[in-house]
């Protein structure tokens, strides 16, 4: 059920480079978005999908439902600004970032969401199961 559609990092080359060069800071204020943790509990009649995104707005989470396939994405733009004696101090950053997951066996009409505090909650109820019919023995004609 939850399956990750697979998404694979690459080294961002020279990127990767400076933030190491400044201490891993260089990405710092946006590098959480852009690959955001997820928390999936099974709560019994449903689905509790937990996703972190610390700094990012309510109006720039999407999240779609295509098939069998809901898929959360985020944006952030951070500008940072700080003045000391003879200098400012100015970045900014744009992060996006997408996640999808497979909700077969969940019922996609009644999916609820909240965000709060920089949580995204989402309640998935699942799909009533249907019985498995009995089996039955089928008598062959002479």
């Amino acid at each position: 059920m939850f399956d990750l559609i697979p998404y694979s990092r690459r080294d961002r080359g020279l990127v990767s480079d400076i933030n190491r060069w400044f201490g891993n800071s260089f990405l710092q204020d946006f590098s959480g978005v852009r690959g955001f943790m997820v928390d999936v509990q099974d709560m019994g009649d449903h689905f509790l999908l937990e996703a972190d995104l610390p700094g990012v707005k309510k109006e720039d989470i999407k999240i779609n439902l295509d098939g069998q396939y809901l898929t959360i994405s985020a944006e952030q733009n951070v500008e940072k600004t700080e003045e000391r004696k003879n200098y400012v101090y100015k970045e900014r950053a744009y992060g996006s970032c997408r996640r999808s997951f497979d909700v077969e066996g969940v019922n996609t009409d009644e999916i609820k969401g909240k965000f709060k505090d920089g949580v995204l909650s989402l309640t998935l109820p699942k799909q009533e199961k249907k019985p498995e019919p009995e089996p039955i023995e089928i008598e062959i004609e002479d």
